[in-house]
């Protein structure tokens, strides 16, 4: 009589948590089309008032652009292209300064934090030339760039390379300060050396703070690849928004910008990507958990 009891439960425990996991899924389903249906509706408010705005004579469309004029501009840029060449050209230049920039200031950044962070000495040492570095302007280190390497792509990386490298140190850095001390020396304890500490215990440890910072990271890659072409290029989206600019052509000011954005936007869903790879050993967080 148990038996049969106990049986007839077990089918019962399994149909209830196959109808928790389909309400859990069905719940995560509405979320994310309460959040598109978010997303959408505060795009399509922006620009509708803005069009409206700027047709009813509200705002000056000479000096804000008209997001019709936007789309009629980015039409004309892919298809006519500009001075400087195709707007394809453009973009892939404007890539290809702020990923070389971008992977530069990533690993120096890493190696930087991970040194500085074990030893005392070298950031008690360095620390001061490090912030009084990053305490210089940005736009001036573009100038001396450009003034020691010419108009070409080199300053243009450098000049991103220097935005990711603070960003990218400063939290590794700080990843490292924060790795478990028992665990470290539960690891020396075991004959583990130097190097194998690093690779398996420190780094693994501070990859959140790294990954975290990589988000922010290549948006500041873009900037620096932009105002290094802003202060002096043959090619580039930057050059592409300084002559808009010196032309009164808002549009084409905002379509620019537009196509960056898209980019960034690319960028940050192929780091959410790795992050998910390189994490994936990690269990998710309160909020993450309930967020499933």
């Amino acid at each position: 009589m148990s038996t049969t009891s106990t049986a007839s439960a077990v089918p019962v425990a399994d149909g209830g948590q196959a109808s928790a996991a389909a309400a859990a899924r069905r719940a995560a389903r509405r979320r994310v089309a309460l959040v598109w249906a978010g997303r959408i509706g505060l795009a399509a408010f922006v620009v509708g008032g803005w069009q409206a705005f700027t047709a009813w004579g509200v705002v000056d469309p000479f000096f804000f652009g008209q997001p019709s004029g936007i789309a009629r501009r980015l039409v004309d840029l892919f298809r006519d292209g500009t001075e400087f060449g195709s707007f394809y050209a453009n973009i892939w230049t404007t890539i290809q300064e702020a990923l070389a920039g971008f992977a530069v200031g990533a690993v120096t950044g890493v190696v930087f934090g991970v040194v500085l962070g074990q030893s005392r000495y070298l950031s008690d040492v360095l620390g001061p030339y490090i912030k009084m570095v990053n305490a210089i302007p940005r736009i001036v280190l573009g100038s001396i760039f450009i003034v020691a390497f010419g108009i070409g792509v080199t300053p243009k990386i450098l000049l991103a390379a220097v935005l990711v490298f603070f960003i990218v140190f400063f939290n590794a850095f700080q990843g490292v300060r924060e790795v478990d001390r028992n665990i470290l020396a539960n690891a020396r304890v075991l004959g583990a050396s130097q190097l194998q500490i690093i690779r398996h215990v420190i780094v693994p440890s501070a990859l959140t703070w790294i990954i975290a910072s990589l988000h922010s990271a290549f948006g500041f890659a873009i900037v620096g690849a932009l105002v290094g072409e802003v202060l002096g290029a043959q090619s580039g989206l930057g050059l592409v928004i300084k002559t808009a600019q010196n032309n009164f052509d808002p549009n084409g000011v905002f379509a620019t910008m537009l196509v960056i954005a898209v980019i960034v936007l690319g960028a940050e869903w192929l780091i959410g990507k790795l992050e998910h790879r390189l994490l994936s050993w990690r269990p998710p967080a309160p909020t993450e958990a309930n967020s499933l």
